[in-house]
């Protein structure tokens, strides 16, 4: 039972950081205004890294003989990172990626546990790097957000 708890808590990494990856382009992409050289850079770095997270939990769950969720519609049923509306303004961009990473590291936190109540330790490093890394960007953007 712990292995399947902790699976589905890797897929819904997996899930979020798809969502995630897809706001990150459309941030990248339509970003305006006086942080645009700043903002376009940072977030085109984000989706880049969130790409390489996304591979990592795929691979680790195939490792523990699950499945991970790979259609569109399993990503947005199982992500708690909502789509971006397209009209975010810039700073909005920055406060709504502080939020969602804010989401993630708590989820990661109760990923981490069940990695550990698993004795899974390689997943539960794998967790704990991530939440680090995004500890780090979130004080950036608080940092930003002033």
């Amino acid at each position: 039972m712990a292995q399947k708890d902790l699976i589905q808590a890797v897929n819904k990494q997996v899930a979020n950081w798809t969502v995630l990856y897809t706001k990150l382009h459309n941030y990248h992409w339509y970003v305006k205004g006086r942080h645009f050289f700043t903002l376009h850079v940072k977030f085109e770095e984000l989706y880049n890294e969130a790409a390489t997270i996304i591979d990592e939990f795929a691979e680790r769950i195939l490792a523990l003989d699950g499945k991970p969720v790979a259609t569109l519609k399993e990503y947005l049923e199982l992500s708690s990172i909502k789509e971006a509306s397209g009209s975010e303004k810039e700073e909005d961009m920055v406060k709504q990626l502080h939020d969602d990473f804010a989401t993630i590291v708590d989820e990661l936190q109760e990923a981490i546990e069940l990695a550990e109540k698993a004795e899974d330790t390689a997943t539960a490093d794998m967790m704990t790097e991530v939440k680090m890394s995004l500890r780090k960007h979130m004080w950036m953007f608080k940092a930003y957000l002033g």
